[in-house]
């Protein structure tokens, strides 16, 4: 890998994390058509995208830093100061409690088949490419059955645990977690705008435990070269990751989501025409 490799990479992630159309996706074609993905080694590629998913996590702390900043506030304070009970908190305590129950799914289900989402099986494009087609027309269904009447307020702890689940599915590559998010909170009855709001504080807590831990087991495959080019990467997705997140959050208040699931559907096709047309060529 390259440093123009590593900026274009994180581009791709900053552009594609936030919107949803699978950011893992985009980079599993973009390693494979570059020739980064090793067959050999696999984790060395999850480990890559892992690190690189710290900078689109830093653009979301950036973004929405006022909100985290009292969403902790009053999580610590009515918690452990004041000491309410989790009916009388106040909104930003209860989504503190809202992130940290979204967040167990995919910490059980993440330890649980860590081997299993590092190998080759979740690299395979075909795999991406139904998870593609699949999550695209769930997410127009989404759209034309939610009511799209629950903003923030009235989320409830059974919604985030919903969500969270649905943040696991994220796991199946080609799902795309702002994708899986979006979808079960449109399911749920929430504003678009709303749906991307949560999804993006929800994953906070993920992918940087996530990015932390492959940081540190990606160590060992690090040479001079190869830490310039994650570190090229991670600024690169800070700073479009940051442009995309604003231009979501924007587009939702107007529009649908039906840009996406076409682009998803149309993309998956493709994918797997093009797998057909190498495989009758050999």
């Amino acid at each position: 890998m390259n440093i123009i490799e590593a900026i274009f990479l994180g581009l791709i992630q900053g552009l594609t994390e936030f919107l949803p159309i699978s950011s893992t996706a985009h980079l599993t074609i973009a390693g494979k058509i570059l020739n980064l993905i090793s067959p050999e080694n696999p984790e060395r590629w999850t480990a890559f995208i892992a690190v690189i998913q710290l900078g689109t996590m830093l653009a979301v702390i950036i973004y929405f830093w006022k909100d985290l900043f009292h969403i902790i506030k009053e999580f610590l304070k009515e918690n452990f100061i004041e000491r309410k009970t989790f009916t009388k908190q106040n909104l930003n305590a209860r989504l503190g409690w809202y992130i940290i129950i979204g967040t167990i799914p995919i910490v059980f289900i993440g330890l649980l088949f860590k081997d299993f989402i590092e190998g080759a099986f979740t690299k395979d494009l075909v795999v991406i490419s139904f998870s593609l087609i699949v999550l695209g027309i769930l997410l127009a269904v989404a759209e034309r059955i939610g009511n799209f009447k629950k903003d923030i307020e009235k989320l409830t702890w059974i919604d985030a645990l919903i969500i969270g689940i649905a943040q696991a599915v994220a796991l199946i590559p080609g799902s795309s977690r702002s994708g899986t998010t979006i979808t079960a909170s449109l399911f749920l009855g929430l504003t678009r705008e709303t749906a991307a709001r949560f999804s993006f504080l929800l994953s906070i807590p993920a992918v940087l435990a996530s990015g932390l831990l492959q940081f540190v087991e990606s160590v060992k495959y690090l040479n001079q070269s190869m830490a310039l080019n994650l570190l090229v990467a991670t600024i690169t997705s800070v700073i479009s990751g940051y442009f995309a997140i604003d231009f979501l959050l924007k587009f939702l208040r107007k529009n649908t989501t039906f840009v996406f699931v076409f682009y998803r559907i149309v993309l998956g096709i493709i994918i797997l025409g093009l797998i057909f047309l190498n495989y009758i060529s050999r």
